[in-house]
């Protein structure tokens, strides 16, 4: 009877594993190509997809996309032109242009490893490493690693941080289609130290975040005819004084957050990441963009 039980459970348990829908990143990261739709991000930065989005050019005069087994050099036309003028102004600030890292799947969404955002076509990574050559071969691209600019105790730059760095994170933040920029606090830090006391609004854009010390994250606004694009809020800072980010608050990610803390007593249950939506979590036109041919 036991064993009659213990047969039922498993082909149970199998039927139900059959039946159970499939995980949004599996279907997201097996399209190949861009959806035959117009350009449009719909959804929030880390609950969305991607409809019509543009490929970065493998490689140009003033940059090169990295890591391209991953196929994650699409995003928004907007996007697209983003980092080519961003690259552009890179060589006027003295580098040789950008080494630019994940931006989105071909039709955004989920992906199968890594972020949580980079879901609609808004979110790409920059590289730390100012590029010594823009003829990197493939399989260079797939081994070259970044630099990070944090110290090892992570309460400061390191010697890899130069002007250059802070000029190229500020010409991004003064684009009017940038809404925010991730980096490591230490940067953030240098930079309040660094700009000119006339002119600081921009540094507002640029928000501290743990992670990001290899490269910096810049997250556009929703473009224009994007209607179902979720604009990202506020912060409480944004809104209490519409400053530049630099108070007294800024210390803490390099002070008490590196503190060791215990253990929560009643930890909250944990939330849900990108890798396990299925379609049901994502915004209904997210089906037509991946029927989409």
């Amino acid at each position: 009877m036991d064993r009659i039980l213990i047969a039922l459970t498993v082909i149970l348990g199998l039927s139900g594993a059959a039946m159970a829908e499939p995980l949004a990143n599996q279907l997201f990261g097996a399209k190949r190509n861009a959806s035959g739709q117009n350009p449009a991000a719909i959804g929030s930065y880390a609950k969305g997809c991607g409809a019509g989005l543009a490929q970065l050019p493998e490689s140009g005069p003033t940059w090169q996309a990295m890591r391209l087994s991953r196929n994650r050099n699409w995003g928004h036309p907007e996007m697209v032109d983003f980092l080519q003028d961003l690259s552009r102004s890179a060589v006027q600030l003295g580098w040789k242009g950008l080494y630019i890292g994940d931006i989105s799947q071909p039709r955004g969404g989920p992906m199968t490893s890594g972020h949580q955002s980079h879901q609609i076509g808004l979110d790409a990574d920059i590289w730390m490493l100012p590029p010594k050559r823009l003829n990197l071969s493939r399989t260079e691209r797939e081994n070259l690693s970044s630099i990070s600019i944090r110290s090892k105790d992570q309460r400061r730059v390191n010697g890899n941080w130069t002007r250059t760095h802070a000029k190229v994170i500020e010409a991004a933040a003064r684009d009017p289609r940038v809404d925010r920029i991730f980096v490591t606090a230490p940067a953030k830090i240098e930079m309040c130290k660094t700009a000119r006391k006339s002119d600081r609004k921009w540094l507002q854009k640029v928000r501290p975040l743990w992670g990001h010390h290899y490269h910096f994250h810049v997250r556009l606004k929703c473009p224009a005819g994007s209607r179902a694009c979720q604009t990202q809020r506020p912060s409480v800072a944004e809104l209490s004084n519409g400053g530049d980010g630099c108070d007294a608050s800024l210390n803490w990610w390099v002070t008490d957050a590196l503190k060791p803390q215990p253990a929560p007593k009643n930890p909250p249950p944990k939330k849900r990441g990108a890798r396990e939506y299925t379609m049901q979590d994502l915004p209904g036109q997210c089906a037509r963009v991946l029927s989409s041919r």
